[in-house]
């Protein structure tokens, strides 16, 4: 690929100020963007993209959503935090409100994602102890292979990525791993009553938007609930209307046990995650037992309240149904030789790059962002397309011709 990657002298004092200060973890693409509206955002040079990974499916309702800004103004202005050793005057409007769009009897809020997904484990074993039997000290957890859950201690001792785990130890145990999208696996698992939870991602984002067999989220979930196993779904990155429905498990007509949701929760404003669960599960959990001095705040829950009715009010999970099957068709009718799978559910998707040279998938992303669109590989060889839910069909089709035009570039 023949492939210069300009950035301009003016925009290299930013990436550089930020290799100096800042923490390795991670490696952007080359750009510093500093406006963003709707599907778009622009680098600090002026330059517009389309924004094609969505802060990882936080922005669902778009960059600076004139809504959720001025919901998050106007309580910021009133009162931000009190901790949870008061009351506010929101968080019980919040609470009632997404339980009753989610359908559940509590919530536990909390502030970024994996912080929910620790909420939801020790809600699990909670459970198991105090209600299942299980032995103290004894629980154990299912999970999936190629998982992301996030990066604690905790959630990196299930993970089976060698670049999240390598020199973190020592990890906590009480877990099990099979392979995703395998019931029989499952079933086995199950056999051992020291089980207290199935921890699955509906659609493995991370891993490359591994879509399971239909009827695998009933199956597994009935399952569970034969053998008096929690089934808990992590939903973060899937749910909200990203694969065209308000929840990935909506396709199969399956309700978690637990509910674990966050990113566009806050519409991609700020840190906020829940947990939702009956009052089986949930008031198992006693004061000061868990919490959050964050989780719950003021602002976060009237944000939330207005980023949950925006996804509603403005069809996203129709729209994200409809775009997506557009985007996938599109790239489908591409026939190009280098791409060697496409696959998702509504605007969740990934393509899989087959050439023979090693980071063809990060010189596509280089060669897509010249022409104006951004994008970021996952896995090496895999690129996740995860738009705003608001994108229109022209702007799918003018995306597609940036990506065949990128692909021409590949030699």
């Amino acid at each position: 690929m023949v492939h210069n990657n300009p950035i301009s002298d003016f925009a290299n004092q930013y990436l550089e100020r930020e290799e100096q200060y800042g923490a390795h973890n991670y490696h952007p693409l080359p750009v510093v963007l500093n406006r963003g509206e709707g599907v778009n955002v622009w680098d600090v040079d002026g330059k517009k993209y389309f924004d094609f990974l969505s802060g990882y499916s936080a922005l669902n309702q778009g960059h600076c959503h004139p809504r959720i800004i001025a919901s998050l103004i106007e309580q910021a202005q009133k009162l931000t935090l009190t901790s949870r050793a008061f009351h506010s005057d929101v968080l019980g409007e919040y609470a009632e409100y997404i339980t009753e769009y989610f359908g559940y009897d509590k919530v536990l809020p909390m502030n970024t994602g994996v912080e929910a997904v620790e909420t939801a484990l020790k809600l699990a074993r909670r459970w198991g102890y105090q209600v299942k039997g299980i032995a103290d000290s004894k629980a154990k957890i299912i999970v999936c292979r190629n998982n992301f859950h996030g990066r604690t201690i905790s959630v990196i001792s299930f993970s089976t990525d060698d670049g999240a785990r390598n020199e973190f130890g020592p990890f906590t145990p009480g877990y099990t791993i099979i392979p995703y999208n395998d019931l029989d696996a499952l079933k086995t698992a199950l056999q051992d009553k020291n089980v207290a939870a199935f921890l699955v991602e509906p659609i493995q984002g991370e891993a490359g938007v591994i879509v399971p067999d239909e009827g695998y989220l009933q199956k597994a979930a009935a399952m569970c609930n034969a053998a008096n196993v929690l089934f808990v779904a992590d939903e973060i990155q899937t749910g909200l209307a990203r694969t065209g429905k308000m929840l990935a498990c909506d396709f199969e007509d399956v309700k978690p046990d637990i509910l674990i949701l966050g990113k566009a929760l806050s519409g991609g404003t700020i840190p906020v995650s829940a947990v939702l669960a009956n009052n089986d599960i949930m008031l198992t959990i006693k004061p000061g037992e868990h919490g959050s001095t964050y989780g719950g705040n003021p602002l976060a829950c009237k944000v939330a309240i207005t980023a949950l009715q925006v996804l509603k009010d403005e069809a996203m999970a129709e729209n994200s149904a409809v775009q997506g099957l557009r985007f996938r068709k599109g790239i489908q009718e591409m026939k190009h030789g280098n791409i060697g799978l496409v696959r998702g559910k509504g605007l969740l998707n990934a393509i899989v790059i087959d050439h023979p040279v090693e980071n063809t998938a990060w010189d596509l992303c280089l060669a897509m962002k010249d022409r104006g669109l951004l994008a970021k590989p996952t896995h090496g060889d895999k690129i996740r397309f995860a738009p705003p839910l608001l994108i229109t069909g022209t702007q799918i089709d003018d995306c597609l011709e940036i990506i065949y035009q990128s692909l021409q570039s590949i030699s």
